[in-house]
């Protein structure tokens, strides 16, 4: 049961990053061609600010490092 809810949140920590890399490129057409790790650290800025985040969100995504939000962004769903 414990391993399900890890999962669960490392898939709804994983779709909230993939939505906000979407949302990213909307204003930086090259994001998709910068290295990961330069990805992450946009991202735990936009996280650290909370800009356009539900508190909820904010809560999911705020203890994670910019290692943990490359590791993440680097996880492909097969499904």
């Amino acid at each position: 049961m414990e391993e399900k809810r890890r999962d669960l949140k490392i898939t709804q920590r994983r779709r909230l990053l993939e939505r906000m890399v979407a949302d990213l490129a909307n204003s930086n057409p090259n994001l998709y061609y910068m290295p990961t790790i330069d990805v992450a650290t946009l991202l735990e800025e936009h996280i650290r600010k909370g800009d356009a985040l539900s508190q909820e969100e904010h809560e999911l995504l705020k203890p994670l490092s910019r290692r943990d939000i490359q590791i993440l962004l680097s996880i492909h769903d097969n499904s």
